[in-house]
């Protein structure tokens, strides 16, 4: 098992284990993390603090709290989401509401495109920002764009308080010039259930794929569903089948880990890695 894997599979026994014991308090979204290294969750203290810096300086976490999850000391970040949720729908372009993975999953998920070989992270919808600052955290460079401009507010803030640096850019992802970023070879995080980012994924990997230099090196990741699909669809694909066969591309890995919509889930989101072939 390697490292990432090992951080991933420490990720969801985390979260299962959270919500047994830790039932989500006034109706807030709550999201579980170390406070310092352990066998069973395997992060460095060194990456740990940024993470929870990141948490400390989210506007949208309201409170915080200690406790022992599996006899791991843990601090638990109770977050409120409405007024960014309710921003975040009022874009014609914009194919999901913010609704944010887990810190913890945002680190695995660059942890692993970066061991994939990946240079540059560009998270598409990036919310919070969160999966960007994970990648720069990691020493990629980092991209989020995100069309809701209180949104990236918030990451500017965020970055303000952190000293931790991406290029956060305000921007509809459908129309945006990606041959204007010097990229080599890039992964793009879509933000986006298949049966609302089937769109935007169209509309981004048509645009990747036309430029020349990065068309070939060029990544994908999906978060996709684990619920079966018809028979008319790729069920290797959580829902993504048809993309990934039209545009060729090749599944290379998945990762299924916790997102603040499936803590009262047994079933993570699935989130896929693919490559140009």
């Amino acid at each position: 098992m390697t490292i990432v894997d090992a951080i991933a599979a420490g990720v969801s026994l985390l979260k299962s284990q959270f919500v047994e014991g830790h039932k989500n308090r006034r109706n807030l979204l709550s999201e579980a993390m170390p406070l310092c290294y352990s066998k069973a969750l395997p992060i460095g203290n060194d990456m740990l603090e940024p993470l929870h810096k990141f948490a400390r300086a989210n506007l949208i976490n309201v409170s915080s709290y200690d406790a022992e999850i599996n006899e791991v000391p843990c601090r638990i970040y109770e977050g409120d989401i409405n007024n960014y949720w309710l921003s975040s729908k009022k874009h014609d372009t914009s194919y999901q509401p913010f609704y944010p993975t887990w810190m913890l999953s945002a680190f695995t998920l660059a942890l692993k495109a970066r061991s994939l070989g990946f240079d540059q992270l560009l998270d598409i919808g990036s919310g919070d920002g969160r999966i960007a600052y994970c990648a720069s955290l990691l020493g990629m460079e980092a991209y989020g764009i995100e069309i809701d401009d209180e949104l990236v507010e918030l990451q500017n803030t965020i970055l303000s308080n952190t000293g931790i640096r991406y290029h956060a850019i305000r921007a509809d992802a459908t129309a945006f010039d990606y041959s204007s970023l010097d990229l080599s070879s890039p992964i793009f995080f879509i933000s986006g259930l298949p049966e609302m980012g089937e769109m935007l994924a169209n509309s981004v990997i048509s645009q990747v794929l036309l430029i020349d230099k990065i068309n070939h090196n060029a990544g994908f990741n999906f978060m996709g569903s684990h619920v079966l699909k018809p028979l008319t669809r790729d069920r290797t694909g959580w829902g993504w089948g048809s993309i990934i066969k039209s545009f060729g591309l090749q599944v290379i890995c998945t990762l299924s880990l916790p997102t603040l919509w499936t803590t009262d889930q047994i079933l993570d989101t699935a989130y896929i890695y693919t490559q140009v072939c």
